[in-house]
C-alpha cells in the first residue's frame, strides 16, 4: 500500500458536491414493475442528493435500466464530503493516477489509485474521500432488488450484503462496467435489453464473489417449452417496444440470471441476441416492401432510430438497408 505524504488543500469550488438533482422513481414495464435509478444519490446532511457537483458525462439516466445506475464523470483533484451510500455501490477508476484518502469508521486509510482501481461498497456505508489528482470515474449504484431478483437462489432472502473494498482490483468487474459504458456511448443500439443483461451479470458475479454470504447459480436443460414459447409469443408481439430483460424474466416466470442462461441454452443465443435477430428478420420483411421507407422499416421493427438500425443491420446482415432493398427489388 502507498501512502499520500500529505493530505491536499481543497478549494471549495472543487469539492464534489454535486448541482444537478436527481429523483429515484419505478416504472411499469410490460409484464412486471421495475424499479429504476435516475441518477446516482446519496445522503449528505440529512437530504438525498447526487454523488458529485459535475454533470456526468455519460449516464444510463434514459436507458432506465432496470435496478442500476451508471454514470462516468472526469474530475479534478477534489474533496468529496461525508455522506452515506443509499444503494450499493461500485466505483472504477476508468483513467488516471493519483493518491487519495478515505475517511470512513473513524478511520483514515490512504491508497494509491491507478486505472482499474475499484471500490465496492454496501449500503450504509459513511465516508469522505480526498483525491489528489484528476480521474476518469464510473459509479454504479445497485437496488437491492437487483441482488435480491438475480438469482433463484436469492429469491427468499430479505437481504444482500456486500464486503466493503477500498482498493480492489478485479478484471471481471471492471470488463462489465466498461462493456455498459461502452453500450452508452454507441447510443444503446440494441435498447435496455442488452445493458439490463450486464447490469444482471454484474449482480450475479457481485453475490458469487464479493458478498458476505456467496450464492452459487445453478441452472440446467434450458426452459420448458411451453415457457419458451411464451416468451418468444411476447417478443414477438412487441418488438416495437424497449423490452427489458426483467419484463422477459417475468413472462417466463422466474429470476433474469434463470431464465437469461436458460433461454441461451435452449435457443443457442442471449436474449438481446434473439431480440435483434427477429427485428432484423421483420425489417427484411419490411423492405421487400416498395411503398415502405427504410426509415419506416427500421422504426417498425423495433429500431430506436435510423442510424442504430442501419449500423445494426450492416453489421448483422453484411450490406446496408439500402443495397439490401434495392436487390430484393430489383
Amino acid at each position: 500500500m502507498a501512502y499520500m505524504s500529505e493530505a491536499p488543500r481543497m478549494d471549495p469550488e472543487n469539492s464534489c458536491t454535486h448541482r444537478i438533482p436527481h429523483t429515484t422513481q419505478s416504472a411499469k414495464g410490460g409484464a412486471c414493475r421495475e424499479a429504476v435509478l435516475s441518477g446516482i444519490e446519496v445522503r449528505r446532511d440529512g437530504h438525498n442528493v447526487p454523488f458529485l457537483h459535475v454533470h456526468p458525462a455519460i449516464s444510463s439516466a434514459d436507458m432506465r435500466w432496470s435496478g442500476i445506475a451508471l454514470e462516468q464523470y472526469s474530475t479534478p483533484a477534489c474533496l468529496i464530503p461525508r455522506h452515506e451510500h443509499v444503494e450499493d455501490f461500485v466505483h472504477v477508476v476508468r483513467s488516471g493516477s493519483c493518491n487519495y484518502q478515505v475517511n470512513t469508521g473513524g478511520k483514515t486509510r490512504k491508497f494509491v489509485a491507478n486505472p482499474g482501481t475499484i471500490f465496492v461498497l454496501p449500503r450504509g456505508t459513511v465516508d469522505e474521500l480526498i483525491w489528489s489528482g484528476p480521474v476518469l470515474r464510473i459509479a454504479v449504484s445497485i437496488r437491492p432488488d437487483l441482488l435480491l431478483n438475480a438469482l433463484e437462489e436469492t429469491a427468499a432472502a430479505r437481504s444482500i450484503e456486500l464486503i466493503e473494498q477500498w482498493n480492489l482490483t478485479d478484471r471481471n468487474i471492471l470488463s462489465l462496467l466498461l462493456a455498459m459504458t461502452t453500450d452508452l456511448e454507441e447510443g444503446s443500439p440494441a435498447g435496455r435489453l442488452y445493458g439490463d443483461s450486464l447490469a444482471n451479470a454484474l449482480a450475479v458475479y457481485l453475490l458469487k464473489r464479493h458478498a458476505s454470504r456467496h450464492y452459487v447459480a445453478t441452472t440446467c436443460g434450458g426452459l420448458p417449452r411451453h415457457r419458451l414459447k411464451r416468451v418468444l409469443d411476447y417478443v414477438g408481439a412487441n418488438l416495437r417496444a424497449d423490452l427489458s430483460l426483467a419484463e422477459l424474466a417475468a413472462v417466463a416466470g422466474m429470476s433474469a440470471h434463470y431464465f437469461a442462461e436458460l433461454f441461451r441454452q435452449s435457443t443457442g443465443c442471449t436474449p438481446h441476441r434473439y431480440v435483434l435477430s427477429q427485428r432484423i428478420e421483420c425489417a427484411k420483411q419490411r423492405l421487400r416492401n416498395p411503398g415502405i421507407s427504410i426509415i419506416d422499416a427500421g422504426l417498425d421493427a423495433g429500431f430506436q432510430n435510423p442510424s442504430h438500425f442501419a449500423r445494426t443491420f450492416r453489421r448483422l446482415v453484411g450490406t446496408s438497408p439500402s443495397k439490401y432493398k434495392g436487390d430484393m427489388l430489383a
